[in-house]
């Protein structure tokens, strides 16, 4: 129960921080690295703000993700509870990312320095999840990646609507609600973080952190 608890808030996390970054970022996923290259395109067709935040998010991802990887082994050698410190500093990141966003936002051009600083935050908080999912918590749907889950839902719906093998009827069902469970808590994430930054502006991303923190809990009693 608190396995699948762990994985809705991890996936209603990034849909909320991913849909919040780019509303108030000028089109920066903060969680969704293929969506940057794509709005990096458009920007430079366009000729529109973002340019910069855009090409330095990936490698910053990229870098935080190898500290990440780095920091795992060192708690683990250590024997000390790698999955819930990590998971502090990324609600660490994610207050950042809110008090930085709230004191020098709203931003006109996500390219200036504070724009940058504040994106930064919400970039490494996202990869810092992302990171931590992958190495201890493989077994969880990916919480960012849905163009691959909804690809393996529409397989197993398939699967069980034609008749599987009994011996695999359960393995495939409960992958099938694993997934589905993703995909509808990213989306509320997403739907739920569009309607408050709609209504308060960044004030919205105190939400995550605060989901962050019952996570980081969530993790070290599972």
């Amino acid at each position: 129960m608190r396995t699948r608890s762990l994985a809705a808030l991890l996936s209603f996390t990034a849909g909320f921080v991913d849909t919040a970054g780019f509303l108030g970022l000028q089109g920066l996923f903060t969680a969704h690295v293929t969506g940057n290259f794509v709005t990096l395109g458009a920007a430079l067709v366009l000729g529109t703000h973002g340019v910069l935040a855009k090409l330095l998010a990936l490698p910053e991802f990229a870098l935080v993700v190898g500290l990440v990887s780095l920091a795992a082994a060192a708690l683990k050698q250590r024997q000390w509870p790698a999955v819930r410190l990590l998971l502090a500093a990324k609600v660490v990141l994610l207050a950042a990312f809110f008090a930085l966003a709230v004191t020098l936002g709203p931003f006109a051009d996500s390219d200036t320095p504070s724009a940058l600083l504040t994106g930064f935050a919400g970039v490494a908080a996202m990869a810092v999840q992302n990171a931590v999912q992958r190495i201890h918590l493989g077994s969880l749907p990916p919480s960012t990646l849905m163009t691959g889950n909804t690809t393996q839902l529409v397989l197993d719906a398939v699967e069980l609507a034609r008749g599987t093998d009994p011996g695999q009827r359960a393995a495939v069902r409960g992958r099938f609600n694993r997934m589905f469970m993703a995909i509808f808590f990213f989306a509320a994430g997403c739907a739920v973080a569009a309607a408050l930054f709609a209504w308060i502006g960044f004030w919205c991303l105190a939400v995550p952190a605060v989901i962050g923190v019952a996570s980081a809990v969530l993790a070290a009693e599972s």
